[in-house]
């Protein structure tokens, strides 16, 4: 049979999507993630339930499941908005101006409306579940230490700080006392107590240790 040039030359027919392969609206996705938010101010994460987020956003139960596999996923990706994985390290030139840069990102990171209803929920659940608290801390603090190891370091290598100085113990220096006053205490946090704060960060990385 001699085949036809002029079918030889259409074109192919366009290829269906497979099915189950729907396109996630981003105003839903959104309207879920304002529904989780009130949801975590109204019961808490414990109590927080996929029906209930589904019932605010005004969405089916499959919806969500389309997007997070839990409610945990849900409520870290909502962590993830905030997180500082992925900004880069503060390089001022000296210890001081690298940890005050830390310290503004760590403050403006901690106003986050968000951060405020997730953290401490998270942080009580953390310490009950093993796979809460090993989510958490990826979400976290991975991005927080990553900082904290390439300010010291840079610090190591302009004769700031002594070779072997724990970037954990400078993360714990900073961050501790921003989070227990802007997080837990709810006081202001003003230019002038970073300022401090950062002084005494470096006061306490640089301070010689009694001999015991």
């Amino acid at each position: 049979m001699t085949p036809d040039p002029a079918a030889a030359s259409a074109p192919a027919p366009a290829r269906r999507a497979p099915a189950g392969a729907a396109v996630l609206r981003a105003d839903v996705t959104e309207a879920i993630r304002d529904a989780v938010v009130e949801e975590l101010a109204a019961v808490g994460f414990s109590k927080m339930s996929i029906e209930g987020i589904a019932r605010r956003a005004g969405v089916g139960k499959t919806a969500v499941y389309r997007r997070w596999k839990s409610k945990l996923h849900l409520v870290l990706d909502l962590v993830g908005a905030f997180a500082v994985d992925g900004l880069p390290v503060p390089a001022t030139g000296s210890l001081y101006g690298d940890v005050r840069a830390l310290l503004e990102v760590m403050s403006h990171v901690l106003r986050h409306p968000v951060a405020s209803a997730v953290i401490p929920d998270l942080l009580v659940e953390a310490a009950r579940n093993p796979e809460i608290a090993d989510a958490v801390r990826g979400a976290l603090l991975d991005g927080q230490r990553r900082m904290a190891e390439g300010i010291v370091s840079g610090a190591v290598a302009r004769g700031e700080l002594a070779e072997g100085t724990d970037p954990g113990r400078a993360l714990d220096l900073a961050i501790g006392p921003l989070y227990w006053r802007q997080v837990v205490v709810r006081d202001e946090v003003t230019g002038g107590y970073l300022d401090d704060l950062a002084r005494s960060v470096v006061a306490g990385l640089t301070a010689t240790p009694p001999t015991p």
